[in-house]
C-alpha cells in the first residue's frame, strides 16, 4: 500500500512539473555534447599551453614560456605579429559582409517578377564549400588565364599576381571569403525581415517616414537580433579563418598571408616543429580575443534590452 502511494506521488509530481522538465530532457544531449566537445577542449588548451610537448614524448611543464615567446615574436614583428596584423585586417574588412548582406536582403525582400531567381543566385555562395570557393578564386586571380587579368587587359592594364603579391594577397583572400559570408548575413536579415511588424511600418508611413528614416528608425531596431547574430558569426569567421588560406596560398608568399589559426596549425601540426604547447598558446590568445568581442556584444544587447 505504501509503495503504490509513493509511486502515485512520484507520478503526480512529474505531471505537475512536466512543462518544466520536458525542455531540459530535450536539451540534455546537446548540453552534454557541447560540454565534452567544446568546453572541455577549451580547458585542455589552457592546460596544454603551459607545457612543451611534441605530441608523442613526455610533456614538460614550462609555465608561461610559450606566452613569452609569443610576446617576443610580436615585439620583433615576426610570424606572430604578421598573423595578428592579418587577423585585424580580416576582422575590419569582414564586417563589410553585414551591411552588404542587409542591403541585398532589402532588395530581395521585394515582390517583383523573377525575385526567386535572384534569391537563388545570392543564396548559392552559402551552400558552396570553402574549398570550392578557394579553388574558384585561385583560378579567378591566376595571372596567366584568370578572369581578373582578362578583364584588366581590356583596359590595357598589365597582369596582376594577386596571390603572389605580399601587399595584395591578404585582401584577395578576404574578398573571396566575403562572397559566402555576405550570403550568410543576407539569409539572417531575410529571416529578420519576415518578422518585421507591418503595423509599425504603416504607422511610420502615416508619420511621413520613408527611405532612410524608415530604415533607421523602424526597420533596423526590429532587426537587432539578426544584427547581433550576424556580428558574432562574422567576427568568429574572421578570427578563425583557415580554409581559404590553406587552399589559396598555404600562408604564402613568405608567410605574409598567414593568420593566427593557420599559424597555430603550422607550429603545432606541420613541418615547422610539432610544438603543441606553443600552438595551444596561440589558440588561447585567439579564444580570448573572440570572447572579448562576443562579451561586448552580449553586454550591449543586455543593456539595450534592460533599457527597453
Amino acid at each position: 500500500m505504501t509503495v503504490s502511494s509513493d509511486i502515485a506521488k512520484d507520478e503526480s509530481w512529474f505531471r505537475r512539473n512536466q512543462q518544466t522538465i520536458a525542455p531540459w530532457l530535450f536539451l540534455t544531449p546537446g548540453i552534454l555534447f557541447f560540454a565534452v566537445y567544446v568546453i572541455a577542449p577549451v580547458f585542455q588548451s589552457f592546460n596544454l599551453s603551459l607545457y612543451e610537448w611534441d605530441g608523442l614524448g613526455q610533456a614538460e611543464y614550462v609555465g608561461l614560456r610559450n606566452y613569452e615567446d609569443l610576446y617576443w615574436e610580436f615585439s620583433d614583428r615576426d610570424a606572430f605579429y604578421i598573423a595578428m596584423k592579418n587577423n585585424v585586417i580580416w576582422l575590419a574588412m569582414y564586417l563589410l559582409a553585414i551591411p552588404a548582406g542587409l542591403f541585398i536582403a532589402l532588395f530581395l525582400n521585394q515582390t517583383v517578377r523573377g525575385i526567386r531567381i535572384y534569391k537563388s543566385l545570392f543564396f548559392f555562395p552559402f551552400v558552396i564549400s570553402q574549398v570550392v570557393v578557394g579553388l574558384v578564386f585561385s583560378w579567378f586571380y591566376d595571372p596567366t588565364f584568370g578572369l581578373l587579368n582578362k578583364f584588366l587587359g581590356i583596359f590595357g592594364m598589365g597582369p596582376v599576381n594577386v596571390l603572389g603579391d605580399e601587399n595584395l594577397v591578404t585582401f584577395g583572400i578576404i574578398f573571396a571569403g566575403l562572397w559566402p559570408q555576405t550570403a550568410y548575413c543576407m539569409i539572417l536579415y531575410l529571416t529578420g525581415l519576415n518578422a518585421v511588424d507591418p503595423e509599425q511600418i504603416e504607422a511610420g508611413r502615416l508619420d511621413g517616414a520613408k527611405g532612410r528614416k524608415m530604415l533607421w528608425f523602424i526597420i533596423l531596431p526590429q532587426l537587432r537580433p539578426a544584427t547581433f547574430i550576424a556580428f558574432v558569426v562574422t567576427i568568429i569567421g574572421a578570427l578563425r579563418s583557415f580554409d581559404l588560406i590553406s587552399i589559396m596560398t598555404e600562408g604564402g608568399p613568405f608567410g605574409t598571408s598567414r593568420v593566427l589559426a593557420y599559424y597555430m596549425f603550422e607550429v603545432a601540426l606541420s613541418e615547422y616543429g610539432f610544438r603543441m604547447g606553443y600552438g595551444a598558446a596561440i589558440a588561447v590568445v585567439l579564444f580570448l580575443i573572440m570572447m572579448c568581442f562576443i562579451a561586448y556584444f552580449l553586454w550591449s544587447m543586455y543593456r539595450d534590452e534592460k533599457g527597453h
